[in-house]
């Protein structure tokens, strides 16, 4: 990816300097953040991954998307975080030719495909939300497929490129020979390939995210909640009391539904602006060097562009779990063991009854669509000795419900 590379903008030069090799202090604290990012970061997308494929109510067009979102992440952390371990410790290339084309490959696939993912669940956000009858024929799983489909088949293409690209090169310099992967031709010519993946794969997915999100925002946080007739109006004193606790119910349903469609969104919303905040330096140093005459490698910030790179690739498992009470469930479904497993089963059953009312998003269309939450009521999947209990008035009738 851009990280091998922008250490080698400057080393195709007339005048060899004397090499020095990095400081103990840099190899310490650089392999160690990287190696405990990298580390929880593989955990966590992996555990994202076995959740929503192993658990039938996970199964859901959102989480279709998070799904693709945490295999390109993992492409990443894998790609580029482990390599720059090596690259500290030892200051030169060590995988040789085929690594230095497959390693930039994948990480430029890994970084372009989770741009994608993160545009294709925002707009299917958009559309549930602000469109919903559209929604129960265009926001379906096979539909969500087809899509993450086509982005990895799009960005798998794309990055061929990179193949012809790059190449390791040899840097003579007055005490040493070092073997580094870099760019294959002057790197005058990588400029407009790289304003084009600044453009395509950050600035357009931030904007497109920042107008959708508004008009989502304009729809569930400023339209006021629908609420039951007070009793004193309209002849309400004139309803049976069986009709006045199902109108009751009915409200609180459309209030349940509300908040939760609040929930998800904002958790999709914090993932979108920690990928702007955390790609935000390493894209401006990219960008910032492509006007240099010498580009500005400073060791140290580069670390930190580096570190905030893997961060975000790391950190959304993490967001899933604070934000989402199924989420949280299911990982600890995933993890429980011993003898807490069988005392904990009723807490899960509590947290996930909890989930319905916090996250159920709206009910839409029988069989073929369904919203990231809405199959909450198959708890007797997760936990077949416990099963969720909802007043009678609350229907949801025929449609189907399942979890972003």
């Amino acid at each position: 990816m851009y990280f091998l590379r922008m250490e080698n903008l400057t080393v195709f030069n007339d005048t060899l300097e004397t090499w020095t090799d990095r400081s103990v202090e840099y190899k310490v604290i650089s392999v160690l953040i990287v190696f405990l990012i990298c580390a929880l970061g593989i955990v966590g997308n992996v555990m994202v991954i076995l959740v929503v494929l192993t658990t039938k109510h996970m199964r859901t067009p959102t989480n279709g998307y998070l799904v693709s979102l945490a295999v390109a992440d993992l492409m990443v952390l894998i790609a580029a975080g482990l390599p720059s371990i090596a690259d500290s410790l030892f200051g030169s290339w060590i995988f040789g030719h085929a690594g230095c084309l497959c390693i930039t490959y994948f990480q430029y696939l890994g970084i372009n495909a989770s741009s994608c993912s993160i545009t294709a669940f925002t707009i299917e956000r958009y559309i549930a939300i602000c469109h919903p009858i559209k929604a129960q024929f265009l926001c379906t799983l096979s539909r969500a497929k087809k899509i993450i489909f086509g982005v990895w088949v799009f960005t798998s293409l794309y990055c061929v490129m990179w193949f012809y690209l790059s190449d390791i090169q040899q840097v003579l310099y007055k005490n040493m020979t070092i073997i580094m992967c870099a760019y294959k031709v002057s790197r005058n010519l990588y400029l407009p390939i790289y304003f084009f993946d600044f453009g395509i794969f950050f600035v357009l997915p931030l904007t497109l995210a920042t107008v959708l999100y508004g008009l989502i925002a304009r729809i569930l946080f400023l339209n006021p909640l629908p609420s039951y007739p007070k009793e004193d109006k309209n002849g309400y004193d004139n309803f049976s009391k069986a009709q006045k606790n199902k109108m009751k119910n009915s409200s609180r349903c459309s209030s349940t539904t509300a908040a939760s469609r609040r929930q998800v969104t904002k958790m999709l919303a914090v993932v979108v602006v920690l990928f702007a905040v955390l790609w935000m330096p390493y894209r401006t140093l990219v960008v910032v060097n492509s006007f240099l005459q010498e580009a500005y490698l400073d060791t140290w910030f580069l670390l930190f562009c580096r570190t905030c790179v893997y961060l975000n690739s790391a950190i959304n498992p993490l967001i899933y779990n604070a934000m989402s009470q199924k989420f949280r469930a299911a990982f600890r479904r995933l993890c429980r063991c011993g003898r807490n497993a069988q005392a904990n089963k009723a807490a899960y059953s509590v947290a996930l009854t909890y989930s319905v009312a916090k996250e159920t998003s709206t009910v839409e269309s029988t069989g073929h669509f369904s919203t990231e939450i809405d199959d909450l009521t198959q708890t007797d999947e997760l936990f077949p000795d416990k099963k969720l209990l909802y007043p009678e008035d609350c229907e949801f009738r025929k449609e189907t419900f399942s979890q972003a």
